[in-house]
Formats: C-alpha cells, sequence, structure tokens
C-alpha cells in the first residue's frame, strides 16, 4: 500500500503543478492582449532577448552548419550522393537546427536570467509591492516577457537559418572544394517556403514557452536564496523539454504523411 499511495501522491502533485500552470497561462494570456501595455518593459525585454543573445546563437548555428556539411560528406560519399549535401544543410538547418538550437540557447540563457529575477523580487516581496502600488505583476512583469520572446525567437532563428546555411557553404566550398555557384543552386533548387515558415512557428512558439517557464518558476519561488536558485533551475530544464515536445507536435503538424 506504500507504493500505490506514493503514486497516488505524485501523481495528485503532477495535477496541481498542472493546473496551477494552466491557471497561469490563460492569466497571463489575457494580460497580453488587454490594455495597458508597457512599451519601454516590452522594449527592454526584446533587447536583452534577442539583441543579446545574439552572439551565443549566431556561433551555435555557425558551428553547426559546418558540421553538418561535414558529418553529411562522410556519409554520403559511401553512397556516392556528395551532390546532396546543400539540400540537407539548409532543410536541416531552417526545418529543425535552426529553432531547436536557437530555442535551447535562449532557454539556458533567459529562461534562467528571468526565473532569477522574478525569483528574487518574489523573495524580497517587491511583487507584493507592485500589487500594493496598485501595478498589477503579470501587467509588469509577465506579460512584456512573454510578447518580447514570441516576437524575437523568430528574428533570431531567422539570423540562425542564416549563418547556419552559410557555414555548410564555408566548408563545402572551401573545405570539400564543391563549386561555390553549384552548391547555392543546389541550396535554393529544393528549399521551400513551408520549410521556413515551419521553423518560424516553431520558434514564434519556442519562445511563448521558454519565457513562460521563467516566469512561472520565477513567480512561484520561495525559501529565500536557495528557493531562487532552484527555481532556475526548474526553468531551464522544464522550457528544454516543453521544447522539444512542442517540436515533435508540431513537426508532425506540417510534415505529416498519411
Amino acid at each position: 500500500m506504500g507504493f500505490l499511495a506514493a503514486t497516488g501522491r505524485a501523481f495528485l502533485v503532477f495535477l496541481e503543478a498542472t493546473g496551477r500552470l494552466a491557471l497561469f497561462t490563460a492569466s497571463a494570456v489575457s494580460h497580453c492582449v488587454r490594455p495597458p501595455f508597457y512599451p519601454r518593459q516590452i522594449l527592454r525585454q526584446m533587447i536583452d532577448i534577442g539583441y543579446y543573445s545574439l552572439p551565443v546563437v549566431g556561433l551555435t548555428a555557425l558551428f553547426t552548419g559546418m558540421v553538418l556539411a561535414l558529418q553529411s560528406y562522410s556519409g554520403f560519399s559511401r553512397f556516392q550522393a556528395e551532390g546532396a549535401i546543400a539540400t540537407v544543410v539548409v532543410l536541416s538547418v531552417t526545418r529543425e537546427l535552426g529553432p531547436v538550437l536557437a530555442g535551447l540557447m535562449v532557454a539556458g540563457r533567459i529562461g534562467a536570467a528571468m526565473a532569477a529575477e522574478i525569483g528574487t523580487m518574489r523573495v524580497t516581496e517587491q511583487i507584493d509591492a507592485l500589487s500594493t502600488l496598485s501595478t498589477n505583476p503579470f501587467k509588469y512583469l509577465v506579460a512584456p516577457r512573454l510578447l518580447a520572446g514570441l516576437c524575437m525567437l523568430p528574428l533570431l532563428v531567422v539570423v540562425a537559418d542564416i549563418i547556419g546555411v552559410f557555414g555548410g557553404f564555408l566548408v563545402g566550398v572551401y573545405r570539400l572544394d564543391f563549386n561555390a555557384s553549384s552548391y547555392i543552386n543546389r541550396t535554393w533548387e529544393f528549399l521551400q517556403p513551408l520549410d521556413v515558415i515551419s521553423g518560424l512557428v516553431k520558434a514564434a512558439v519556442f519562445g511563448f514557452v521558454i519565457s513562460l517557464m521563467g516566469c512561472y518558476h520565477g513567480y512561484h519561488s520561495k525559501g529565500g536564496a536557495q528557493g531562487v536558485g532552484a527555481a532556475t533551475t526548474n526553468a531551464v530544464v522544464s522550457a528544454s523539454i516543453m521544447l522539444l515536445v512542442t517540436n515533435y507536435l508540431i513537426t508532425g503538424l506540417f510534415f505529416s504523411t498519411k
């Protein structure tokens, strides 16, 4: 009976956390579409999420594209299919690697920062002070971060796609001795708008999920510095897991075959 009791207790805790997250999400989304808005806070978060994340996202995309070209060549050369390397690089980067890697990098950087900042405000009672001053914490803290994440992740992914494909081009032309014009033609020949659109849709969803997890865990943190540390860790882990789950669901939605 002890095992059954522990299982039931864990299941109830899971249901409680799921319900709390659903209510938090509904309240946050409702505040995102209803005035008043705080343009200065939104712009600050957009700069923090987008501009300051460019170096890590760009480096990740560049070396991912380069490694992908090398690995594709080593595999395709066994089947005399080296000409497909440009196609594989551009489709892999735009469909999957660009959005997923950019999302994971931003989750590690921004999700942790959001959870730490809001968590510190929670344990030091600054959120309670906002309520005392008739400022809704969801309006001032949560909504700007959700809107900024929703807007900036697609822009970051566009940059990651360009840099990733450029990394594959560098390896293909200067390391594998491909013809530059032929490589570019193969890249454009098989790239379709749906490939880019699916990646941008993923990026928008990832930005919302990352911001939501960071705000949620920071908003519900407790217990001083130790609680803020736990909230930061939980924000990164939960955002990464949900990012991978939603990535599969969106991929199935766009590219499912009957």
